[in-house]
């Protein structure tokens, strides 16, 4: 069991399996073939550091590795944003398949895999994501694959892209235990969220497995304070009510009372990175040349990640995830509508459901 366990306790421990790793310096990964490119310094020496020339349309493929192994960390950047590229992070779809999979098991715009919504970065310091300066997205979650991985990049953004970084490194084994299951993250999207209608962050889900995680995007389109929605998760045949339901939505991330302090008579709203949640992402104004003229009109923006490391969600057979839109005013609790993105992400036996189909880009861009 120590092979496919990395934490603190099994580092002193010998394990079994065949270190690998994928970017554009080896893109197959095969052993004794990384950076054989030629620069102008000479053979070896930085002559192919990144991808280039990915077309709008364009699907490449990342990785595609043979055999049975575990994918424990990757690495990605694009180039810094300048206002002409500003949706890049919501244009870009990052799919990932599993053994001979012909739907995605993970499908979602880049930025917000790694907990970077409205096609903005932000700095993530979390146990499973990781985001740095400037746009180094890192992820962590353990992907592992019985007889293939393929990974693929589609570019459904305007201008072709002119870098993109990457790295995955996996472990190859000789076979994996029988009771592993594959990893899963869905994306969607509702720009108005209907009146008295939960938000689905995960539906549709059939097999057995584990729900690890939620990101949330959210862009408050009324007053007054947004956060008294409760998170609902609905298991194994439950129909009108859930098995497990929360008390308000900042409590869903680890927070309380708003996340607000009062100083100096005002009422501050505090961002903030752990381990397990967070809140890495607030945003009042947009300072992009798309709004140079209308600072006041953007809505307030906030970003969230909850990880179910220490606390999985378990199910046999079915699982579904929704948030209420409440909100609070001096008259009381009122039911409210904004515009909320979300990424689910979880772990199940194969083969998964498909996905509902994906918004164009148009759908999936920040207002």
């Amino acid at each position: 069991m120590n092979d496919f366990i990395n934490n603190m306790s099994t580092l002193m421990f010998q394990k079994k399996g065949q270190s690998r790793a994928i970017n554009q310096e080896n893109p197959t990964g095969e052993k004794g073939k990384g950076g054989m490119a030629a620069s102008h310094l000479g053979p070896g020496r930085k002559g192919s550091p990144c991808m280039r020339g990915v077309k709008p349309g364009e699907t490449r493929v990342l990785a595609e590795i043979e055999g049975c192994g575990v994918i424990q960390h990757i690495w990605i950047t694009v180039a810094d944003r300048t206002d002409s590229d500003y949706f890049v992070l919501r244009d870009l779809v990052l799919r990932m398949y599993w053994d001979d999979e012909e739907e995605p098991s993970v499908e979602s715009p880049l930025g917000d895999f790694f907990c970077c919504g409205f096609g903005r970065d932000c700095i993530v310091n979390s146990m499973l994501v990781v985001v740095n300066p400037a746009r180094g997205f890192n992820s962590y979650f353990p992907m592992p694959f019985r007889k293939k991985a393929r990974i693929t990049i589609e570019n459904q953004h305007e201008a072709e892209l002119g870098a993109f970084f990457y790295q995955i490194d996996y472990t190859l084994y000789e076979e994996l235990p029988e009771d592993i299951a594959y990893f899963h993250a869905q994306w969607r999207r509702e720009k108005i969220t209907e009146l008295r209608k939960d938000y689905t962050i995960l539906d549709g889900v059939k097999g057995k497995g584990h729900y690890v995680g939620t990101y949330m995007a959210l862009a408050t389109l009324e007053r007054y304070w947004w956060g008294e929605g409760e998170l609902k998760i609905y298991l194994d045949g439950d129909e009108q009510y859930p098995t497990i339901c929360g008390t308000g939505t900042e409590d869903y991330f680890g927070g309380s009372w708003s996340f607000a302090s009062v100083e100096n008579g005002v009422t501050v709203e505090h961002t903030y990175n752990t381990p397990f949640m967070g809140y890495p992402y607030f945003s009042r104004e947009d300072n992009t040349v798309f709004n140079q003229y209308h600072m006041n009109d953007k809505p307030t923006e906030r970003g969230f990640y909850r990880w179910h490391i220490m606390d999985p969600v378990l199910f046999d057979e079915d699982i579904k995830v929704t948030i209420q839109q409440i909100g609070v005013c001096h008259k009381g609790l009122f039911e409210r509508q904004d515009d909320v993105s979300s990424v689910a992400y979880w772990y199940q036996s194969e083969p998964h459901n498909p996905f509902p189909k994906l918004p164009p880009k148009e759908e999936r861009w920040p207002r």
